[in-house]
């Protein structure tokens, strides 16, 4: 179903956690659940996958997550401010340890000058702090820049695991 280099992520993650008895709980816009669909497919991933929030609408975040809508009209959905806030607002509504969160514009459409498509803004948060990363995939399909954001996706949990 996924690539084998995001199975191997996943894999990483789901055994990473597990062996530190931590859970993890997600907060998706582009990539619509496919960063929770990549670690369940992980068997004995119901050992660390506490949830996921797909919060593909503006209202999702907010109501979801509790991103404030100022926050999102002030930036943008797809913007630093607005990943942390999500990364956070995961950590608030769960029991889970860690959390990854992913706001971006996969395209083919929805991209302007200063959001381009392939645009995507990631945090993740944990014991080890918040972190985000913005990545500029470019327009190279909305099927390659949302794999490609699931790979960030699983590379930022890896790190506020500590692996």
């Amino acid at each position: 179903m996924f690539a084998d280099d995001i199975e191997i992520l996943a894999h990483a993650v789901v055994e990473t956690a597990a062996s530190r008895g931590l859970t993890i709980a997600t907060a998706e816009s582009c990539t619509g659940g496919l960063v929770s669909g990549a670690l369940t497919a992980i068997a004995g991933s119901s050992a660390v996958v506490e949830r996921g929030f797909v919060t593909y609408s503006n209202a999702a975040k907010v109501d979801l997550l509790g991103v404030p809508m100022e926050l999102i009209e002030r930036h943008g959905a797809v913007s630093e401010p607005v990943a942390r806030a999500m990364a956070q607002g995961v950590l608030a509504r769960s029991p889970a340890r860690i959390s990854v969160a992913v706001t971006g514009i996969a395209g083919p459409g929805g991209g302007s000058v200063d959001k381009p498509v392939g645009l995507v803004h990631f945090a993740a948060a944990g014991p080890a702090g918040l972190i985000h990363l913005e990545r500029r995939f470019g327009d190279i399909g909305r099927e390659a820049v949302r794999a490609d954001s699931v790979r960030v996706a699983l590379e930022l949990l890896l790190d506020r695991i500590g692996a």
